[in-house]
């Protein structure tokens, strides 16, 4: 299995980098085996069966991307530099950063980032570094929502700047758990309208909790897909959400996750028994063609970018020809792509096959 499978041509001008208004008024690509019929995101509640399980992650981004000054003493006083940090994910004692230009930093340096928020370097490696901050807790959090920038994926970013809207609109309504530094964003067309009208057609909900890292942005660089290792990501799956989507499953109903970081999370909940568990900790399982689905039924995602782990992960779920095809007719359609774009949901009408994933989890 080749990288270059899950290739496409994308236009550039596809490229969302502001979300649809209302939330709920992006277009919604249904592809149900066969069938391909554009809708908008608004006419779930005509869609969706009453039962259904919507799987909806409730991990909150935190605003990771802050500007400081790097404070180094010399010998004729104190010599400062802009320094640009962007939060991966937290580690022991402090938290796992990049750094523009890192070349300049040195371990034991002081960065501060506002009068009330500094972080000293604590190691440099791998291309980045840890960083232990003064401030922890609640005060950690106020300080981020101070002086922090939401982390935009580097396709949106490098067209513009996040600004204040980012905050909104990078954020599902219903985040609660801080912790992720990208969005869950197929959720982020839901809104408390849409909710009520899917409540009142009886789709029932349950929150599981993936904290999605910066990883997710990072290209496949092999070849022979298999070989590829995934990033790790924190993850829970409470005992009562285990014990909602058995009984969905036990009772023939449909599970859908809102997002391909609730699909690997409860397929990881899933793994060792093929029967969805209560889980917490770290999940690098990787979804590709021939992976056996034990919990999901369908699911409502994004588009993806070519070449992508998770353009893997929707060709496992409906065959690699029906992706192309479903892509074919996005890009002539003029969806709109990535995080800010548009949805589709992927229902497949065969049973869940038979095949492989790659987990260290």
């Amino acid at each position: 299995m080749k990288l270059s499978d899950f290739d496409f041509d994308l236009p550039s001008d596809l490229i969302a980098t502001r979300p649809a208004r209302p939330r709920s008024a992006a277009r919604l690509l249904l592809a149900k085996g066969d069938d391909i019929v554009d809708q908008h995101v608004f006419d779930l509640p005509q869609i969706l069966q009453p039962g259904d399980l919507l799987v909806l992650n409730d991990t909150r981004v935190i605003p990771a991307r802050l500007t400081g000054t790097r404070h180094r003493a010399t010998g004729q006083g104190e010599a400062a530099a802009k320094i640009e940090v962007t939060l991966m994910e937290p580690e022991a004692g402090g938290w796992r950063a990049l750094a523009k230009p890192l070349r300049k930093l040195r371990v034991g340096e002081v960065i501060r980032f506002d009068a009330d928020l500094s972080a000293e370097v604590i190691e440099i490696a791998d291309g980045g570094l840890s960083l232990r901050f003064d401030a922890e807790g609640d005060a950690f959090d106020a300080a981020l929502q101070r002086v922090g920038a939401m982390p935009l994926p580097p396709y949106i970013a490098a067209q513009r700047a996040p600004d204040a809207q980012d905050h909104t609109d990078y954020q599902t309504i219903w985040a609660e758990r801080a912790g992720a530094v990208a969005a869950p964003t197929a959720s982020l067309h839901f809104d408390a309208a849409l909710m009520d009208a899917l409540r009142a057609r009886g789709v029932e909900f349950v929150h599981v909790t993936l904290h999605v890292g910066a990883g997710t942005f990072l290209p496949v660089k092999v070849d022979d897909v298999t070989t590829h290792r995934m990033h790790a990501e924190w993850g829970e799956v409470t005992a009562e959400a285990a014990a909602r989507i058995a009984t969905a499953k036990a009772e023939g109903r449909r599970v859908i996750p809102v997002g391909t970081t609730a699909l690997r999370l409860i397929e990881s909940a899933a793994a060792e028994t093929g029967v969805i568990a209560p889980f917490q900790g770290t999940t690098d399982i990787f979804i590709y063609p021939g992976y056996q689905f034990r919990v999901t039924d369908g699911l409502m995602t994004n588009f993806h970018l070519p070449k992508s782990t998770l353009m893997m992960l929707v060709s496992a779920l409906m065959g690699q020809a029906r992706i192309r095809a479903i892509y074919a007719h996005a890009v002539a359609q003029r969806y709109r792509f990535f995080s800010y774009g548009d949805a589709s949901l992927l229902l497949p009408e065969r049973p869940t096959g038979l095949g492989r994933a790659s987990s260290e989890a």
